[in-house]
């Protein structure tokens, strides 16, 4: 099923060059965005900026979503680790693109953002999907290696546990900064990291043990 109010948006980001993979635009046009956004936001959910999800997160603006996924270069039967579930959005895209011979795992360190994620993915069937609740900077060793991993919060720098986690040659995928952030780019090449900065954003603090130590 594709989402009449997604293609506008599509077509732009393509226009634009924000989205050069068809896999990318395929999925932002079948996943329903405002399944994953607060009820009173609903009316919002087609307008590309990010919203509102509660407990001081957001939903990632749609052209973030489709620059991550892009940078990604994501394939199917991909195995992706996801930091910062959020509500659950991005790695529905994600799943799109990875297909049922894929997986998404995805780890939010907010229990209620995480049990609103998962039943909301269960719901629209993404079985390629497995929702932790838990510190997402350590990531998530008993399903490790990955062949991709992003992260959607902005910390210090890249959390070392997630380098080892990636497969050799994957990609990740992470803002990293606190006043000023950068969505770096990083490849793994045997004992080399290649890295490179694709441009300034803005995300939320990634918090964690490998993260930013925020009292809550």
């Amino acid at each position: 099923m594709v989402i009449s109010k997604m293609i506008p948006i599509v077509e732009r980001l393509m226009n634009e060059g924000y989205i050069k993979n068809n896999k990318v635009a395929e999925a932002l046009l079948k996943v329903p965005r405002e399944k994953f956004v607060p009820k009173e936001l609903r009316d919002y959910a087609y307008i590309d900026t990010p919203l509102n999800i509660g407990y001081g997160q957001t939903i990632s603006a749609i052209h973030m979503v489709a620059i991550m996924c892009e940078a990604l270069d994501l394939k199917e039967g991909h195995k992706v680790l996801e930091v910062g579930t959020g509500s659950g959005y991005h790695a529905a895209v994600v799943a799109e693109i990875v297909g049922k011979n894929g997986q998404v795992v995805t780890i939010e360190r907010i229990p209620k953002l995480a049990e609103k994620a998962e039943n909301v993915l269960r719901e629209l069937g993404y079985d390629n999907v497995i929702v932790i609740c838990g510190d997402g900077t350590l990531g998530y060793e008993p399903l490790a290696p990955y062949d991709r991993i992003y992260i959607t919060a902005a910390g210090p720098d890249i959390p070392k546990p997630l380098i080892e986690q990636l497969k050799d040659n994957g990609k990740l995928v992470a803002p990293v900064g606190q006043y000023i952030q950068n969505l770096i780019v990083v490849e793994k090449k045997g004992k080399k990291l290649i890295r490179r900065n694709i441009g300034e954003v803005a995300f939320v603090p990634l918090v964690g043990e490998e993260g930013w130590h925020i009292e809550e």
